[in-house]
């Protein structure tokens, strides 16, 4: 694994919600009815009666009750299946806003993190969940509160996910440090890792929420409110203006920058070797020079993508929120880059708004 870093405290406070997964009733097959023996000579007579019929180009009954079962079996099935469900920012019609480049994402801001000039933004004000953007909030405090990287933390019932029923591989009993918990919890989204660190950190989870919530004021992250570690949560919410401030934050930590833009990473876990690898497939492309990053997903918040690159010799943030499709964020992302390449060969800036639909 990567070396690690460490750094200093600061405090934390509030629960994490468990929310009852939803079972749905199972359906009970029909029970099949076999006609009594005295009245299979009439079935009969009538099947060969609704036969005699076909031939003569009437519809038999037996057809027609066929014809009307398939004709109702896939608006039966078009029930069974749920329909997907749409994020917030959908829900909004943030989707609406057109924008220069087309992106995909319904919120997206692009700022110059020396000169704090904004090249790009598009409903930046917007309030939307940011899933597991949450984890670099998480990082950033675990970095700072000088805890040892190397003591010992298991994983345990509290860090299994009663919110999504998400899965994990860090089974209930494993045995990891602080160091990489926090590297699996950055580069890949580890939500196990992500809630173990908040819950061991001194005083608990209420008061590491707390923290968290409390850093974010101190950055200036005004729109901004978190009530778990993880950002399985929809109610952790933030604005685009926002996690601007925290990306930058972010990136002058060395821990941060080196494990999430890490590629991959071997953890040995007992008896196994369980190989991890980062979210954000764009750390592997060398067109790239990525400082920090951190992808994020749920349904309520869509596809989602914060970092900090270096782009044409300008160190530039960006973050985009609520992105359709599973590719689109990195399709934005590109876009961007390309843009301000191009910015840049012409000799000039110009700045990218959107504009309402």
């Amino acid at each position: 694994m990567l070396g690690l870093l460490g750094a200093q405290a600061a405090p934390a406070a509030q629960a994490r919600k468990a929310a009852r997964p939803v079972v749905a009733a199972k359906a009970q097959p029909a029970r099949a009815v076999r006609a009594p023996a005295r009245n299979r000579a009439r079935t009969g007579t009538a099947r060969a009666s609704s036969q005699a019929g076909a031939a003569k180009g009437k519809p038999s009954r037996v057809a027609a009750r066929k014809t009307q079962r398939s004709a109702q079996r896939p608006a039966t099935e078009a029930r069974r299946t749920p329909a997907a469900r749409a994020s917030f920012g959908q829900l909004a019609g943030l989707h609406e806003t057109s924008d220069p480049l087309d992106l995909k994402s319904s919120v997206a801001l692009v700022v110059d993190q020396d000169t704090h000039e904004v090249l790009l933004s598009k409903n930046q004000h917007a309030v939307l969940p940011i899933a597991s953007l949450t984890k670099l909030m998480t990082g950033l405090l675990v970095s700072d509160s000088g805890l040892p990287l190397d003591e010992v933390i298991t994983i345990t019932e509290a860090d299994v996910d009663t919110e999504k029923g998400s899965r994990s591989r860090l089974r209930v009993g494993t045995q990891l440090t602080r160091g990489e918990l926090l590297h699996l919890a950055l580069m890949s989204s580890e939500n196990r890792a992500a809630h173990a660190l908040g819950r061991t950190y001194p005083g608990g989870l209420a008061r590491f929420v707390a923290l968290m919530n409390a850093r974010a004021l101190m950055l200036g992250m005004m729109d901004t409110r978190y009530v778990e570690p993880t950002g399985l949560s929809s109610a952790n919410q933030s604005s685009a203006q926002d996690l601007a401030l925290l990306v930058a934050a972010a990136s002058r930590d060395p821990l941060l920058r080196q494990l999430s833009t890490s590629p991959g990473s071997e953890i040995a876990v007992g008896s196994r070797v369980l190989q991890y690898g980062n979210t954000n497939g764009l750390v592997h492309d060398p067109d790239w020079d990525i400082g920090v990053q951190k992808t994020g997903y749920i349904s309520e918040a869509g596809r989602c993508l914060v970092m900090q690159a270096r782009i044409a010799g300008r160190k530039l943030v960006m973050v985009f929120l609520d992105s359709t499709g599973k590719y689109s964020r990195i399709a934005d992302a590109e876009r961007v880059r390309r843009w301000v390449e191009s910015l840049g060969h012409a000799g000039g800036a110009m700045a990218a708004h959107a504009n309402a639909g």
